[in-house]
Parts: structure tokens; C-alpha cells; sequence
């Protein structure tokens, strides 16, 4: 699955707005609307605090590993 409709399936699964979202993970909102729309994937560092944020709101993050693996290997973030 693509890594945008995942993020955007986390987000909405969260009851949160893109700028609610990236307070939380403690990036801007240009950048959620970035992941969004398929221009840019997180970091290393920024999936890591991702995936702490669902393991704490016990969200299914799995194709979100997947999909930003997948992604990261087709995609400069650079």
C-alpha cells in the first residue's frame, strides 16, 4: 500500500487534523500535507517517533513500515 494513504489512514484513525498530527510528532503541517500527497517521506528519526506515537495510542502501524520501507527505496528524501 502507498505510504501517503497510509499516513493519511493513521491521521484520520486518530480524529486529528494534519496540523494536530504534526504537533504531535512534532513536525510542521506543510510536511504532513508533503506525506500526504506523496512528496516527501519521514525520516528515519521522525518514523521512529511515529511509531512510538501508535504504539502509545495503540494504532496498527505494520503497512506503515511497510509502505515507508517500500517507499524510502523508490524516493530521495534528500
Amino acid at each position: 500500500m502507498e505510504f501517503s494513504i497510509v499516513i493519511k489512514e493513521i491521521r484520520q484513525e486518530c480524529f486529528l487534523s494534519q496540523q494536530e498530527f504534526a504537533d504531535e510528532l512534532g513536525v510542521s503541517f506543510s510536511t504532513v500535507n508533503r506525506w500526504e500527497k506523496s512528496k516527501a517521506i519521514p525520516n528515519y528519526q521522525t518514523m521512529k517517533r511515529l511509531i512510538a506515537y501508535c504504539k502509545r495510542l495503540k494504532v496498527d502501524y505494520k503497512n506503515l513500515e511497510e509502505a515507508w520501507k517500500e517507499t524510502k527505496n523508490g524516493i530521495d528524501t534528500h
